[in-house]
């Protein structure tokens, strides 16, 4: 059995960071991130219009898989994130 969470990330960059630091760090975050959706355990991931954010879904076996994961972003030291665990609404079609 797997939880749900929705996770938004936020994300902040020092502007003065070398150019060359901040293009390895959003490849190797790119890099983790297409390997975790190819796993299954990033199940979805939406741009926030207009901001460097994003709104993700984890489907993932616990808190402590998911703090892993988290943990793991190359970019997580310059991130803001929310966590919402989340439950089948029964109003849900899926929930029949």
């Amino acid at each position: 059995m797997t939880m749900l969470f929705a996770v938004r990330m936020d994300v902040a960059i020092p502007p003065g960071l070398d150019p060359g630091v901040r293009a390895d760090l959003v490849a190797r975050e790119r890099d983790y991130c297409q390997e975790l959706q190819r796993s299954g355990a990033w199940a979805h991931i939406w741009r926030c219009a207009g901001q460097y954010a994003n709104i993700s879904v984890f489907d993932v076996a616990d808190n402590e898989a998911l703090h892993r994961i988290l943990w793991n972003l190359p970019l997580f030291p310059y991130l803001s994130v929310e966590i919402t665990p989340l439950s089948q609404h029964p109003s849900d079609l899926a929930a029949g």
